[in-house]
């Protein structure tokens, strides 16, 4: 199966134009906080693990857990090997942390350990690992109950060499209750000469239960697969079913290995491919676009089926399927839009641009079937804006009247991710990619669970706002939805240099970001004001305000973990969980 490229498709109606900015408000947020009886189980980075991969993966773990099955329940490992949950009901009444799990096996003594790492893959079921290779799979039967039932272990396994877990599902397959789950490690590669001398490893494991119907249940592990990769994969999950996979990351990431056999890599694609002649020609101007669509021989009038909305296109003859269809780079006006039919061979179509100025770099988001052709003004104007790269001139300009660019004056903010960067779909049966999203211009945020039966979301950049994407892989042809949008919020959170963490409440009515000390930041959604507000310089009324509020906590101790629910934001150092009442609800 070959991977097809994809465009995200940006729903506009959950897009503001017109937000300006966040105003600070110094109304101040009620904040709580618990002692722990124990530290948090924070492992320091050691000497042999320099790279900025480990870093990633490990010096910037989040060593606190939301359950996202029970509303404002966080659990986190101790030093003392003990899994620790905190379920809050009353602000003012904050009790102790609860005892759910021990780690009975002493991992101290491991050279590359690593931190504890706790996934909770259903409302009744976790993944644990010890940071020393050994993977318990454990019944916590229902953690929202008041009766405080310890966690059962029903399976453990020395899988190897350390890791932590990124990601776990359970589902029923094939009538057995099986587990899903995904494992991150850093070794060192001998083939990787030129670079750090390390590579990522991601193994996606599959557990299931073994025993007869009425027995005990007994779990073994079923099936291993091995991607490696040069980059710590910002977003990794497996679809609720298992049946894939998704991945984003800065470099590319491939399967490797399967039950610890080899996998055949495909052979390099040929130099030269077969052109096709393009289904179609469009052609430009600031106003509006002239598209020109091959039709079948012999078609009529009568047959055409052409359906134009403001971001979408459809243009086919009865009886085919369509020849084009999509949703259009930018918005067009259907009301001044026509089609005639030319030499009755091909379909000539005016859309009118409802923008006027834009050059489209693309017709329909993703076809590529479609050739530009370029008029010969448009041609003599780029002809003569790129005459200084041959000029003798050495600071050759085309705009005489503005000053060359200088690289030093871009702020952080205006910095882009790897042009490889990108957002992978893969097929769990063919282990091949499915669709591919090039997000090279797209700096990752954050991962953020909104429902529970479904993948986490994803937060990506986009130009200056910050964008929530839900994966639906049940839905091919719209695989990643946009749900929910931040407004400025891109821009706002690269302008934070000690930017730690990041996330959002999973109602969108807030995000929030912290600092490595004592500091976070949080930006409402805008709300209608009671007063009435006027802008100066533009002189219309203000109906809604998007506030900034700063927390800063009682603390001197680095920020280990951050989490939010729609009501609380839970931050954890190593000798106090702070909980911050952010909305009343």
């Amino acid at each position: 199966m070959a991977a097809s490229n994809y465009s995200l498709k940006v729903n506009r109606d959950l897009l503001d134009p017109n937000f300006e900015s966040y105003r600070l408000s110094l109304d101040a947020i009620p904040t709580y906080s618990v002692e722990l009886d124990a530290a948090v189980e924070e492992v320091k980075l050691k000497d042999s693990q320099y790279t900025l991969e480990h870093m990633r993966a490990f010096g910037m773990y989040n060593y606190l857990h939301l359950d996202p099955w029970y509303d404002d329940s966080v659990l986190f490992v101790d030093c003392k090997g003990r899994v620790l949950s905190l379920t809050v009901t009353l602000d003012t009444a904050l009790g102790k942390p609860r005892e759910v799990y021990n780690l009975t096996t002493d991992s101290s003594q491991c050279e590359d350990r690593l931190c504890a790492s706790l996934s909770l893959t259903s409302a009744t079921w976790a993944a644990l690992s010890d940071g020393a290779g050994r993977l318990y799979l454990l019944r916590t039967g229902k953690r929202g109950d008041s009766s405080h039932v310890k966690w059962e272990t029903l399976f453990s396994e020395d899988m190897g060499e350390p890791f932590t877990i990124l990601h776990s599902i359970s589902h029923v397959k094939d009538k057995l209750h099986t587990m899903e789950l995904l494992l991150l490690r850093i070794q060192k590669d001998p083939q990787e000469t030129k670079g750090s001398g390390y590579s990522v490893s991601l193994e996606w494991i599959t557990v299931a239960n073994t025993a007869a119907h009425g027995q005990e249940k007994k779990y073994e592990v079923k099936k291993r697969r091995v991607l490696r990769g040069k980059s710590v994969p910002h977003y990794a999950a497996l679809e609720p079913q298992g049946k894939g996979m998704m991945l984003a990351s800065e470099k590319p990431f491939v399967f490797t290995h399967v039950d610890g056999l080899p996998v055949e890599q495909p052979g390099p694609e040929p130099m030269e491919v077969e052109k096709t002649d393009p289904i179609y020609f469009w052609l430009q101007t600031a106003e509006d676009i002239t598209l020109c669509v091959r039709m079948p021989e012999g078609f009529i009038k009568e047959e055409v089926q052409f359906r134009l909305m403001a971001d979408n296109i459809s243009i086919g003859v009865q009886g085919f399927a369509a020849l084009l269809e999509g949703q259009l780079y930018a918005s067009v006006d259907p009301e001044a839009s026509t089609w005639i039919i030319k030499n009755d061979k091909s379909l000539e179509v005016t859309l009118q641009k409802r923008s006027e100025g834009p050059m489209w770099p693309e017709l329909v988001m993703g076809d590529r079937r479609g050739e530009y052709v370029m008029n010969d003004e448009q041609a003599a104007l780029i002809h003569e804006r790129l005459t200084y790269l041959t000029s003798e001139d050495m600071n050759g300009n085309p705009d005489k009247d503005k000053p060359p660019c200088n690289s030093q004056e871009l702020e952080d903010c205006d910095g882009f991710p790897e042009d490889s960067f990108s957002l992978t779909h893969f097929d769990g049966e063919s282990l091949k990619p499915t669709q591919v999203v090039n997000l090279g211009s797209h700096q990752y945020l954050f991962t953020v669970d909104v429902n529970p039966s479904d993948m986490p979301c994803l937060c990506l950049r986009h130009d200056v706002d910050a964008l929530v994407w839900q994966p639906r892989p049940d839905q091919p042809s719209n695989m990643w939805e946009h749900i929910a949008t931040f407004n400025a919020l891109g821009y706002v959170q690269a302008s934070k240099r000690d930017k730690k963490f990041a996330t959002c409440a999973p109602n969108f009515s807030y995000a929030s970001l912290c600092e490595c000390l004592r500091r976070s930041f949080i930006y409402r959604q805008p709300s209608p004001v009671e007063t009435v507000l006027f802008n100066r310089k533009q002189g219309r009324q203000i109906g809604q305000v998007a506030k900034q509020q700063v927390a800063s906590l009682d603390s001197d101790k680095p920020i280990l973990g951050f989490r939010a629910t729609n009501e609380r934001l839970y931050i954890l150092t190593s000798c106090h969980l702070f909980v911050l009442k952010v909305n009343n609800n």
